[in-house]
């Protein structure tokens, strides 16, 4: 029986979600919360090398499907090896991104479908859902000249992806946030990290305290 709380922060690249979610976490232990943190793709050795496979920059030819699966993999394993264990030891697990980022990023940028996308990692996490789902919204245009000035960023393959494509992903994620209404709670993320962190703690521990 899972005794924790399943919690992810999802958003496009450069709405600061990283960040936001590291400062949460610490604000959190600092009141006494059993917090982990861990990240997709990655978190755990398995995943972390289909994370390179992922989002190496000169994979540029990786087809959609392969890469939807891709993902899917790495949220298996990660989730046997490392979330549900924590969850069943009653911790609040804090993830920067899971299936929302597949819906978004190749159900809805990548056309092939939310539904689609849905049924796949259906198998691959078996029902394993978050309880709350933190939406960064931030325009696109405004996240990908976040990434330019940050020095310290990884470059991954999504970096290379025109304006467009993140255009879509902006819009894959408000399709979601409609759809999975009592799930999904958007966060603006156009004001300071302080004010961000802020909001994203408030909307956590209401989430906690029900």
């Amino acid at each position: 029986m899972m005794k924790g709380i399943f919690i992810t922060f999802e958003g496009g690249e450069g709405a600061g979600k990283s960040t936001v979610l590291e400062r949460v976490a610490m604000k959190l232990r600092d009141l006494n919360y059993d917090v982990l943190t861990t990240r997709e793709p990655g978190g755990i050795h398995i995943a972390e090398a289909i994370r390179e496979v992922i989002l190496d920059t000169t994979h540029t030819t990786m087809d959609a499907k392969t890469e939807a699966l891709l993902y899917a993999a790495a949220r298996r394993q990660h989730l046997v090896e490392k979330v549900i264990p924590a969850l069943e030891r009653g911790k609040i697990v804090l993830c920067d991104r899971f299936i929302d980022s597949s819906l978004a990023y190749q159900g809805y940028a990548r056309g092939l479908g939310i539904d689609q996308i849905y049924t796949i990692n259906q198998f691959a996490i078996d029902a394993c859902m978050p309880s709350l789902t933190l939406w960064f919204k931030l325009d696109p245009s405004i996240g990908l000249k976040r990434i330019e000035k940050n020095n310290e960023r990884e470059q991954n393959r999504l970096d290379l992806e025109t304006l467009t494509f993140h255009e879509k992903v902006y819009q894959g994620y408000a399709v979601l946030a409609e759809r999975f209404s009592d799930r999904i709670q958007p966060i603006r993320a156009d004001v300071t990290v302080e004010e961000v962190t802020e909001l994203a703690l408030n909307k956590v521990l209401s989430h906690i305290n029900q």
